[in-house]
């Protein structure tokens, strides 16, 4: 290399170290500068590190797989009332909640729950949908037009929704909207059934996301459940608890056939007919009801269990309609039914026959009143809710071997169950009677009542024509009498299976008695509510001898 160019090369080097000394000192410059700065408008809280958002990574658990799994097969209903414009006849209302109505005891309906059924307990519990905006709705006037919104599941690919019958009862248009659509698609009722609350209905829809089945008899308290559903019209809405009770029975609830779920998952308005489902994301039951002092939430919700719900699906999409079986007989769970029964021959439980309904299976077969049904087909059967289950699910045409005691002794019958709607016809009506008025002259007994001979004149104004007997005068209130039922204006025919004839063989049988024995009186009771009429019924009242 010559000379100059060792001269030019070592220019340059210099010139390049210049410019990145230059470079260097203007970055350590702006960066002074601006940390400075940042230093400098971070006056608030000059030592805090700001905050930086992570990149999004969802988290899932149990809840949020049931929500995935089962969202896209639950779906909101409305329901619109329309009333007719005819000025002569009134329109019926679609109804809030369903009514509870006094219906004859028999062998498939047993109507004498404990609690009774006042208007308060009634409006406790309470079976609702949502109305316009999500509101809860009473009673509304009987010509205005109303709608609602409720909830369903899908349980059908090709458009088969279950639902609650208190949802699409007497509605006249219905239309379903599914999760992620906006367009409301019309519904028809393929069927209903009142006993369960249950409806089936159907959209024109194929391919549609169904619902898995779960078991609800594998149900244990504390299990976690999740109820979805339209509360007050928020669609797809999903809470959580655990399961409070099985096997749940409603004070004052006529309905035989409802054993409910009882959740403390969230259920408003709205999520009557919505699902409630597992930790696994099966349904294991129907929203249908809560209690309530407020009429929304307040912990306490019901759920048809879905195994019920099953069977009325299946009968429905087969027929249309519910059919159950019945052997047409009556009874009723009577106060210190146990002591009734011991007296009767039966130590472990049963179902005392009032009466029997004249040509029906049960008749036909031999079976007569006062005998104890403990057993059919070789389940025991210790209380009525076990001859109704049994008898309900039995198809019609089947035999069924049914183990009663007659006077203390055990008899097998066998009965061919028939169709309860044609053995219970009949429609129960008529104005209640008024209480008869007891003759003067009575006779005070032991247990705080009072007694009266019945002359033929009595018998006459009672339009009574059995044989023997004495008229109850009177009860105390708080007394054993009124205790075990007895009633003013009540015939007591029998005491402990021996017939009472007078006075005199009410007092005779009553000094055998000691403290604690069981005691069981068989009166004739005049008919009151739907039935009516003044027809006399037997009836019977049992307890244990109180000390004296």
């Amino acid at each position: 290399m010559s000379f100059y160019d060792k001269v030019r090369r070592q220019k340059f080097l210099s010139f390049t170290l210049i410019l990145f000394t230059l470079s260097v000192g203007i970055v350590i410059g702006t960066l002074v500068q601006t940390g400075a700065k940042a230093a400098k408008e971070q006056t608030a809280a000059p030592d805090a590190t700001p905050l930086a958002i992570p990149s999004p990574v969802q988290t899932e658990n149990d809840f949020t797989r049931v929500a995935k799994l089962l969202e896209p097969s639950v779906v909101n209903i409305s329901t619109e009332y329309i009333p007719k414009t005819n000025t002569q006849t009134k329109a019926t209302p679609l109804p809030r909640r369903r009514q509870q109505q006094q219906q004859p005891d028999d062998d498939d309906d047993n109507n004498n729950a404990p609690g009774g059924g006042g208007g308060n307990l009634q409006d406790f519990f309470q079976r609702f949908f949502g109305g316009p905006g999500g509101q809860f709705q009473p009673e509304q006037p009987e010509d205005q037009r109303t709608a609602s919104l409720g909830s369903g599941v899908i349980v059908d690919k090709n458009g088969y929704i279950l639902t609650n019958n208190h949802v699409v009862e007497k509605a006249t248009k219905i239309t379903v909207k599914f999760m992620n659509d906006e367009k409301e698609y019309p519904a028809t009722v393929i069927g209903t059934d009142s006993d369960t609350d249950l409806a089936v209905v159907h959209v024109d829809r194929k391919n549609l996301t169904a619902a898995k089945i779960g078991n609800s008899d594998a149900l244990q308290v504390g299990d976690w459940s999740v109820a979805i559903g339209s509360p007050f019209g928020f669609q797809a809405t999903v809470t959580a608890g655990i399961v409070s009770a099985v096997g749940r029975d409603i004070p004052g609830d006529n309905k035989s056939f409802q054993h409910f779920i009882q959740t403390d998952a969230a259920i408003n308005p709205g999520n009557s007919g919505g699902p409630l489902a597992n930790i696994k994301g099966e349904v294991i039951g129907i929203n249908t009801m809560i209690a309530s002092r407020s009429g929304g939430y307040q912990g306490i919700g019901f759920a048809m269990p879905i195994n019920t719900g099953v069977k009325i699906y299946n009968q429905i999409i087969r027929t249309g309609h519910v059919t159950r079986g019945s052997v047409g007989i009556r009874f009723r769970e009577y106060p210190n039914n146990e002591s009734l029964l011991k007296v009767y021959g039966a130590d472990r439980g049963g179902v005392f026959v009032d009466s029997i309904e004249p040509e029906g299976p049960a008749d036909k077969a031999g079976m007569k009143p006062q005998d104890v049904v403990v057993s059919i087909n070789g389940k025991p059967v210790t209380k009525g809710q076990d001859l109704i289950d049994i008898v309900a699910d039995s198809p019609v045409g089947s035999d069924l071997k049914v183990g009663i005691i007659r006077d203390k002794k055990p008899m097998t019958l066998t009965i061919v169950v028939g169709d309860r709607t044609k053995i219970f016809a009949k429609e129960y009506g008529g104005a209640p009677s008024d209480q008869p008025e007891a003759p003067p002259g009575a006779t005070q007994m032991k247990f705080g009542m009072s007694v009266q001979p019945l002359r033929p004149t009595d018998r006459e104004n009672l339009g009574y024509k059995g044989m023997g007997g004495v008229l109850v005068a009177s009860t105390e209130p708080g007394s054993f009498a009124e205790t075990i039922g007895l009633e003013k204006g009540d015939i007591i025919v029998e005491l402990n299976r021996e017939k009472v004839n007078g006075p005199e063989d009410i007092r005779r049988i009553q000094a055998t008695l000691k403290p604690g024995q069981p005691v069981a009186f068989q009166v004739m009771r005049q008919a009151q509510g739907p039935r009516g009429g003044g027809e006399w019924q037997s009836f019977f009242a049992a307890g244990e001898v109180p000390n004296q």
